[in-house]
Formats: structure tokens, C-alpha cells, sequence
């Protein structure tokens, strides 16, 4: 699965792909709706492929967060992003363990979640799609047993 086309464009729900680049910014379609939009450069943009959570030790990629839910949800649907935050909390720390509680916010956990879930409706997260890239020769991130 390649995120490098996938954007979170802030002050848009859901996640965009990168269609075409233009001289004043870009043509994005939604992967929720399947609507295209024309963003300009003022917009606050992230590509998926280099966002990253805090840990205690280093940051991980998303793709390898990704992975993890996928791996603990047998490629099938999280939980969503509505659920409390005490839930939501407890199943993040499943997925990885040692995040930064200080540093990660339960509205990152929240866009974590609900971007898995937008993905994997797509049809994205998928077994072949995490072996097939480079990406996915990182290490899974493995649950700790208390």
C-alpha cells in the first residue's frame, strides 16, 4: 500500500488522492465521496506517507500503524473513531504500545482510526498491498503482554 498520494488536507474531512498538480496548486479527489476539488497552495496539506507518531524511544510511520491495526484486525475494520476515549485509548495501546501519551492526543488516535477505516473501505488495506512495497520490509510493531 503506497501512501505517497494519499493527502489529509486540513479543514477537509476524510483523506484525498493527489490527482494532478497544477501551477497554482492541485486537483485532489476525495476517497470518501469520489469528488474532486481544486486546492490551493494557502491549504495546510500532509502527505499520509510522512506523517508519524510519537513513542517514547523514536517516531513511527503511519504505514507501519497502519499495519499493525491491519495485522490485529485480520485486514478487516478497526474501531471506530466514535467510540469513548478511554476505549479508544486502550486500543491504540494494542496497536502500539509504546506511544507518547504525553505527545499523542486522543484526536490524533481518532484521525489514525478513522483514516484506516476510509482506506480499508477503499479497498487498500489489504495482506498483498503491505507486502508488496518497500515500506512494508519495516518491522510490525508487536503488542506487549502485561
Amino acid at each position: 500500500m503506497s501512501l505517497d498520494r494519499i493527502l489529509a488536507i486540513s479543514g477537509k474531512p476524510g483523506l484525498y488522492e493527489l490527482k494532478v498538480q497544477t501551477r497554482t496548486g492541485f486537483v485532489a479527489e476525495s476517497l470518501v465521496d469520489g469528488k474532486r476539488s481544486t486546492i490551493g497552495l494557502k491549504h495546510n496539506v500532509s502527505l499520509l506517507s510522512e506523517i508519524s507518531m510519537y513513542t517514547y524511544d523514536d517516531e513511527v510511520k503511519l504505514f507501519i500503524v497502519f499495519k499493525s491495526i491491519a495485522k490485529k484486525e485480520n485486514y478487516q475494520a478497526a474501531v471506530s473513531h466514535k467510540e469513548d476515549n478511554a476505549v479508544l485509548t486502550t486500543y491504540f495501546r494494542e496497536i502500539l504500545p509504546q506511544f507518547d501519551e504525553e505527545r499523542v492526543y486522543v484526536s490524533d488516535i481518532k484521525k489514525v482510526l478513522n483514516w484506516y477505516n476510509i482506506l480499508q473501505n477503499r479497498g487498500m488495506i489489504t495482506e498483498e498491498a503491505f507486502g508488496e512495497h518497500a515500506e512494508a520490509a519495516a518491522p510490525v510493531v508487536e503488542s506487549v503482554e502485561k
